[in-house]
Protein backbone atom coordinates (compact mmCIF):
# COMPACT_ATOMS: atom_id res chain seq x y z
CA UNK A 1 0.00 0.00 0.00
CA UNK A 2 1.25 3.47 -0.93
CA UNK A 3 1.05 6.01 2.01
CA UNK A 4 0.07 9.86 2.27
CA UNK A 5 0.94 12.33 5.05
CA UNK A 6 -2.10 12.47 7.50
CA UNK A 7 -1.83 13.92 11.52
CA UNK A 8 1.93 13.76 11.41
CA UNK A 9 1.96 10.31 10.06
CA UNK A 10 2.57 8.17 6.88
CA UNK A 11 -0.59 5.88 6.43
CA UNK A 12 -1.93 4.07 3.35
CA UNK A 13 -3.44 6.31 1.00
CA UNK A 14 -6.49 4.20 1.30
CA UNK A 15 -8.20 4.75 4.64
CA UNK A 16 -11.45 2.94 5.80
CA UNK A 17 -14.50 4.23 6.46
CA UNK A 18 -16.19 2.26 9.56
CA UNK A 19 -19.65 3.30 9.50
CA UNK A 20 -21.41 -0.28 8.33
CA UNK A 21 -19.99 -2.11 11.60
CA UNK A 22 -22.90 -0.76 13.02
CA UNK A 23 -25.53 -2.23 10.91
CA UNK A 24 -26.39 1.24 8.68
CA UNK A 25 -25.87 -0.40 5.55
CA UNK A 26 -27.19 -3.69 6.27
CA UNK A 27 -26.78 -6.26 8.77
CA UNK A 28 -23.60 -7.75 10.34
CA UNK A 29 -21.67 -9.17 12.91
CA UNK A 30 -18.63 -8.46 14.42
CA UNK A 31 -16.81 -11.61 13.33
CA UNK A 32 -17.71 -10.35 9.99
CA UNK A 33 -16.34 -6.51 11.51
CA UNK A 34 -13.15 -8.09 12.33
CA UNK A 35 -12.47 -10.04 9.49
CA UNK A 36 -12.44 -6.66 7.71
CA UNK A 37 -10.33 -4.77 10.19
CA UNK A 38 -7.83 -7.64 10.05
CA UNK A 39 -7.74 -7.47 6.08
CA UNK A 40 -7.32 -3.52 6.35
CA UNK A 41 -3.89 -3.98 8.78
CA UNK A 42 -2.73 -6.92 6.21
CA UNK A 43 -3.40 -4.01 3.76
CA UNK A 44 -1.87 -1.58 5.01
CA UNK A 45 -4.85 0.59 5.45
CA UNK A 46 -4.15 2.28 8.50
CA UNK A 47 -6.14 5.15 8.72
CA UNK A 48 -9.92 4.20 10.44
CA UNK A 49 -12.50 6.96 10.36
CA UNK A 50 -15.39 6.52 12.86
CA UNK A 51 -17.38 8.86 14.86
CA UNK A 52 -19.80 8.57 17.86
CA UNK A 53 -22.94 8.69 16.07
CA UNK A 54 -22.46 5.66 13.90
CA UNK A 55 -24.06 2.68 15.50
CA UNK A 56 -24.91 4.92 18.52
CA UNK A 57 -21.42 4.19 19.77
CA UNK A 58 -21.69 0.43 18.50
CA UNK A 59 -19.14 1.20 15.77
CA UNK A 60 -16.90 2.86 18.11
CA UNK A 61 -17.49 -0.26 20.74
CA UNK A 62 -16.65 -3.23 17.51
CA UNK A 63 -13.42 -0.90 16.57
CA UNK A 64 -12.25 -0.70 20.40
CA UNK A 65 -12.26 -4.57 21.10
CA UNK A 66 -10.49 -5.68 17.71
CA UNK A 67 -7.66 -3.30 18.39
CA UNK A 68 -7.11 -4.30 21.79
CA UNK A 69 -7.40 -7.65 20.93
CA UNK A 70 -5.29 -7.62 17.73
CA UNK A 71 -2.54 -5.27 19.55
CA UNK A 72 -2.97 -3.21 17.02
CA UNK A 73 -3.66 0.12 19.44
CA UNK A 74 0.24 0.27 19.82
CA UNK A 75 1.79 -1.55 16.89
CA UNK A 76 1.79 -4.83 18.93
CA UNK A 77 2.32 -8.61 17.14
CA UNK A 78 0.06 -7.15 14.37
CA UNK A 79 3.12 -5.22 13.40
CA UNK A 80 0.30 -2.05 12.73
CA UNK A 81 -0.79 0.88 14.24
CA UNK A 82 -4.06 2.01 13.69
CA UNK A 83 -4.77 6.38 13.01
CA UNK A 84 -7.90 6.37 14.13
CA UNK A 85 -10.57 9.93 13.92
CA UNK A 86 -13.94 9.74 15.76
CA UNK A 87 -16.50 12.84 15.26
CA UNK A 88 -19.07 14.45 17.58
CA UNK A 89 -21.62 17.01 17.02
CA UNK A 90 -24.97 15.11 15.84
CA UNK A 91 -26.96 14.41 18.66
CA UNK A 92 -30.49 12.94 18.88
CA UNK A 93 -31.86 13.01 22.26
CA UNK A 94 -34.53 14.65 23.05
CA UNK A 95 -34.33 15.02 19.10
CA UNK A 96 -31.69 15.36 16.58
CA UNK A 97 -29.80 18.84 16.70
CA UNK A 98 -26.33 19.79 16.52
CA UNK A 99 -24.11 21.36 19.48
CA UNK A 100 -20.61 22.70 19.54
CA UNK A 101 -20.38 23.27 23.34
CA UNK A 102 -17.44 22.91 24.79
CA UNK A 103 -18.80 20.57 27.66
CA UNK A 104 -20.86 18.79 25.11
CA UNK A 105 -17.87 17.64 22.93
CA UNK A 106 -15.91 16.78 26.10
CA UNK A 107 -18.58 14.56 26.71
CA UNK A 108 -18.20 12.88 23.41
CA UNK A 109 -14.60 12.71 23.19
CA UNK A 110 -14.61 10.95 26.66
CA UNK A 111 -17.19 8.68 25.12
CA UNK A 112 -15.41 7.78 22.20
CA UNK A 113 -12.08 7.37 24.31
CA UNK A 114 -14.05 4.53 26.33
CA UNK A 115 -15.60 2.67 23.58
CA UNK A 116 -12.38 3.20 21.61
CA UNK A 117 -10.01 1.76 24.59
CA UNK A 118 -7.88 4.60 23.68
CA UNK A 119 -6.50 7.72 26.09
CA UNK A 120 -6.04 9.72 22.94
CA UNK A 121 -7.37 9.70 19.52
CA UNK A 122 -5.35 10.99 16.52
CA UNK A 123 -7.81 13.47 14.81
CA UNK A 124 -11.34 14.65 16.36
CA UNK A 125 -13.53 16.34 14.01
CA UNK A 126 -16.49 18.32 14.57
CA UNK A 127 -19.17 15.85 12.71
CA UNK A 128 -21.59 19.09 11.84
CA UNK A 129 -20.62 22.80 12.93
CA UNK A 130 -23.65 24.50 14.81
CA UNK A 131 -23.74 27.60 13.11
CA UNK A 132 -24.79 29.90 15.85
CA UNK A 133 -21.42 29.38 17.33
CA UNK A 134 -18.60 30.76 15.92
CA UNK A 135 -16.01 28.46 14.45
CA UNK A 136 -13.45 30.63 16.30
CA UNK A 137 -14.64 29.62 19.35
CA UNK A 138 -14.96 25.74 18.58
CA UNK A 139 -11.04 25.90 17.12
CA UNK A 140 -10.16 27.09 20.54
CA UNK A 141 -12.11 24.02 22.38
CA UNK A 142 -10.47 21.24 19.95
CA UNK A 143 -7.35 23.13 20.40
CA UNK A 144 -7.82 22.86 24.28
CA UNK A 145 -8.41 18.95 24.10
CA UNK A 146 -5.00 19.09 21.89
CA UNK A 147 -2.98 20.87 24.83
CA UNK A 148 -4.42 17.99 27.24
CA UNK A 149 -3.33 15.18 25.49
CA UNK A 150 -6.67 13.93 24.56
CA UNK A 151 -6.52 14.44 20.48
CA UNK A 152 -3.31 14.98 18.31
CA UNK A 153 -4.96 17.16 15.96
CA UNK A 154 -8.40 19.06 15.15
CA UNK A 155 -10.86 18.49 12.28
CA UNK A 156 -14.04 19.73 10.66
CA UNK A 157 -17.01 17.60 8.01
CA UNK A 158 -19.13 19.45 5.82
CA UNK A 159 -17.99 22.92 6.30
CA UNK A 160 -16.76 25.72 3.60
CA UNK A 161 -13.36 26.73 2.83
CA UNK A 162 -14.36 30.41 4.05
CA UNK A 163 -14.94 28.73 7.59
CA UNK A 164 -11.79 26.56 7.12
CA UNK A 165 -9.40 29.64 6.85
CA UNK A 166 -11.55 31.04 10.03
CA UNK A 167 -10.77 27.55 12.34
CA UNK A 168 -7.26 27.85 10.58
CA UNK A 169 -6.17 30.98 11.84
CA UNK A 170 -7.18 30.45 15.16
CA UNK A 171 -5.54 26.60 15.75
CA UNK A 172 -3.81 24.71 12.37
CA UNK A 173 -6.71 22.43 11.21
CA UNK A 174 -5.49 18.89 10.46
CA UNK A 175 -8.38 17.81 8.63
CA UNK A 176 -11.13 18.57 6.64
CA UNK A 177 -13.75 16.11 5.37
CA UNK A 178 -16.15 16.08 3.28
CA UNK A 179 -18.36 14.15 0.16
CA UNK A 180 -16.22 13.72 -3.04
CA UNK A 181 -16.50 11.12 -5.87
CA UNK A 182 -17.02 11.32 -9.43
CA UNK A 183 -20.67 11.97 -8.40
CA UNK A 184 -20.27 14.60 -5.58
CA UNK A 185 -17.86 17.18 -7.27
CA UNK A 186 -18.44 20.43 -4.83
CA UNK A 187 -15.23 20.30 -3.04
CA UNK A 188 -13.62 21.32 -6.28
CA UNK A 189 -15.21 24.99 -5.53
CA UNK A 190 -12.56 25.89 -3.53
CA UNK A 191 -12.24 23.45 -0.62
CA UNK A 192 -9.61 20.94 -1.85
CA UNK A 193 -7.67 24.24 -3.00
CA UNK A 194 -7.93 25.81 -0.05
CA UNK A 195 -6.81 22.37 1.93
CA UNK A 196 -3.87 22.13 -0.51
CA UNK A 197 -2.86 26.08 0.05
CA UNK A 198 -2.88 25.66 4.11
CA UNK A 199 -1.33 22.18 4.66
CA UNK A 200 -4.67 20.53 5.41
CA UNK A 201 -5.88 17.16 4.55
CA UNK A 202 -9.01 16.57 2.23
CA UNK A 203 -10.93 13.50 3.83
CA UNK A 204 -13.09 12.46 1.17
CA UNK A 205 -16.02 10.34 2.50
CA UNK A 206 -18.33 8.47 0.53
CA UNK A 207 -15.91 7.99 -2.65
CA UNK A 208 -17.92 5.18 -4.09
CA UNK A 209 -20.93 7.16 -4.58
CA UNK A 210 -23.02 4.89 -1.59
CA UNK A 211 -22.08 1.94 -3.25
CA UNK A 212 -22.84 2.86 -6.87
CA UNK A 213 -19.56 2.78 -7.97
CA UNK A 214 -18.51 -1.04 -7.09
CA UNK A 215 -19.34 -4.01 -9.20
CA UNK A 216 -20.79 -5.46 -5.98
CA UNK A 217 -24.20 -3.13 -6.09
CA UNK A 218 -27.03 -5.27 -6.02
CA UNK A 219 -29.04 -2.31 -6.81
CA UNK A 220 -31.97 -0.02 -4.15
CA UNK A 221 -34.21 -3.42 -4.18
CA UNK A 222 -31.37 -4.80 -1.96
CA UNK A 223 -31.33 -1.71 0.53
CA UNK A 224 -32.82 -3.20 3.95
CA UNK A 225 -35.30 -1.41 5.90
CA UNK A 226 -34.12 1.93 7.73
CA UNK A 227 -30.61 2.01 5.12
CA UNK A 228 -29.76 5.52 4.92
CA UNK A 229 -30.34 5.66 0.72
CA UNK A 230 -33.55 5.36 1.04
CA UNK A 231 -35.61 8.53 0.12
CA UNK A 232 -32.19 10.11 -1.16
CA UNK A 233 -32.80 12.15 -4.18
CA UNK A 234 -30.47 10.07 -6.19
CA UNK A 235 -31.40 6.90 -5.32
CA UNK A 236 -35.05 7.89 -5.73
CA UNK A 237 -37.14 8.06 -8.70
CA UNK A 238 -36.77 9.64 -11.66
CA UNK A 239 -32.77 9.99 -10.61
CA UNK A 240 -32.04 6.30 -9.74
CA UNK A 241 -32.16 4.51 -13.07
CA UNK A 242 -30.65 7.74 -14.85
CA UNK A 243 -27.63 7.18 -12.66
CA UNK A 244 -27.55 3.70 -13.28
CA UNK A 245 -26.99 4.08 -16.64
CA UNK A 246 -24.93 6.66 -16.56
CA UNK A 247 -22.14 4.79 -14.57
CA UNK A 248 -22.64 1.61 -16.67
CA UNK A 249 -20.46 3.31 -18.90
CA UNK A 250 -17.89 3.43 -16.72
CA UNK A 251 -18.33 -0.04 -15.08
CA UNK A 252 -17.50 -0.77 -18.40
CA UNK A 253 -14.77 0.97 -19.15
CA UNK A 254 -12.94 -0.33 -16.12
CA UNK A 255 -13.70 -4.34 -17.01
CA UNK A 256 -11.91 -3.73 -20.56
CA UNK A 257 -9.22 -2.39 -18.30
CA UNK A 258 -8.88 -5.12 -16.14
CA UNK A 259 -9.69 -2.55 -13.26
CA UNK A 260 -12.67 -3.20 -10.40
CA UNK A 261 -15.03 -0.30 -10.89
CA UNK A 262 -14.17 0.85 -7.13
CA UNK A 263 -10.90 0.98 -6.96
CA UNK A 264 -10.47 2.63 -10.52
CA UNK A 265 -13.09 5.36 -8.76
CA UNK A 266 -10.69 5.37 -5.77
CA UNK A 267 -7.56 5.74 -7.94
CA UNK A 268 -9.67 8.99 -9.67
CA UNK A 269 -9.48 10.59 -6.23
CA UNK A 270 -5.96 10.08 -5.30
CA UNK A 271 -5.40 11.49 -8.78
CA UNK A 272 -6.71 14.40 -7.99
CA UNK A 273 -4.43 15.71 -5.09
CA UNK A 274 -1.23 14.22 -2.89
CA UNK A 275 -3.47 15.70 0.25
CA UNK A 276 -6.28 13.83 -0.19
CA UNK A 277 -7.17 10.50 1.41
CA UNK A 278 -10.52 8.74 0.54
CA UNK A 279 -12.26 6.78 3.68
CA UNK A 280 -14.18 4.24 1.63
CA UNK A 281 -17.05 2.05 3.89
CA UNK A 282 -17.16 -1.52 3.74
CA UNK A 283 -17.75 -4.27 6.05
CA UNK A 284 -16.32 -7.68 4.20
CA UNK A 285 -12.49 -8.79 4.07
CA UNK A 286 -13.13 -9.37 0.41
CA UNK A 287 -14.59 -5.93 -0.74
CA UNK A 288 -11.44 -4.32 1.33
CA UNK A 289 -8.79 -6.32 -0.50
CA UNK A 290 -10.16 -5.03 -3.80
CA UNK A 291 -10.60 -1.37 -2.24
CA UNK A 292 -7.04 -1.83 -1.39
CA UNK A 293 -5.79 -2.20 -5.38
CA UNK A 294 -6.67 1.50 -5.81
CA UNK A 295 -2.98 2.43 -5.31
CA UNK A 296 -1.50 -0.01 -8.05
CA UNK A 297 -3.43 1.48 -10.62
CA UNK A 298 -2.17 4.29 -12.79
CA UNK A 299 -4.80 6.79 -14.59
CA UNK A 300 -3.29 7.84 -17.86
CA UNK A 301 -3.90 11.23 -19.46
CA UNK A 302 -6.22 9.02 -21.99
CA UNK A 303 -7.87 7.54 -19.05
CA UNK A 304 -8.77 10.45 -17.12
CA UNK A 305 -9.69 12.07 -20.42
CA UNK A 306 -12.36 9.11 -21.05
CA UNK A 307 -13.51 8.75 -17.45
CA UNK A 308 -14.14 12.91 -18.35
CA UNK A 309 -16.40 12.20 -20.72
CA UNK A 310 -18.38 9.33 -19.00
CA UNK A 311 -19.02 10.92 -16.02
CA UNK A 312 -18.66 14.69 -16.72
CA UNK A 313 -18.98 17.21 -13.64
CA UNK A 314 -22.47 17.18 -13.09
CA UNK A 315 -23.78 13.95 -14.51
CA UNK A 316 -25.73 12.98 -11.05
CA UNK A 317 -29.16 13.56 -11.10
CA UNK A 318 -30.41 14.75 -7.96
CA UNK A 319 -29.44 16.07 -4.50
CA UNK A 320 -26.79 13.87 -2.57
CA UNK A 321 -29.00 14.58 0.36
CA UNK A 322 -32.92 14.88 0.82
CA UNK A 323 -33.89 18.86 2.45
CA UNK A 324 -33.70 17.47 6.23
CA UNK A 325 -30.30 15.56 5.69
CA UNK A 326 -29.17 19.28 4.67
CA UNK A 327 -29.63 20.69 7.70
CA UNK A 328 -25.53 22.10 9.06
CA UNK A 329 -24.04 20.88 5.61
CA UNK A 330 -22.22 24.46 4.49
CA UNK A 331 -23.03 25.25 0.69
CA UNK A 332 -20.80 27.37 -0.78
CA UNK A 333 -19.36 27.71 -4.52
Amino acid sequence: MKTRRFAGRDVGAIGLGCMSFGGIYGPTDEAESFACMQAALDHGVTHWDVAEIYGAGICETVIGRFLAQSGAQSGGQSGAQVTLATKAGIYTKPERHFSNEAGALRRSLEGSLTRLGRDRVEVFYIHRREVERPIEEVAETLAGFVEEGLIGGIGFSEISPASLRRANAVYPVTAVQSEYSLWSRQPELGMIQTCAELGVTFVAFSPLARGMLSDHFQGRESFPKGDFRIGTPRFSDPNYQSNRDAIAGFVAFCAARGWSTSATALAWILAQGDHIIPIPGTRTATHLRELAGATEISLSAADKAEIDRLLPVGFAHGARYSATQWAAVEIYG
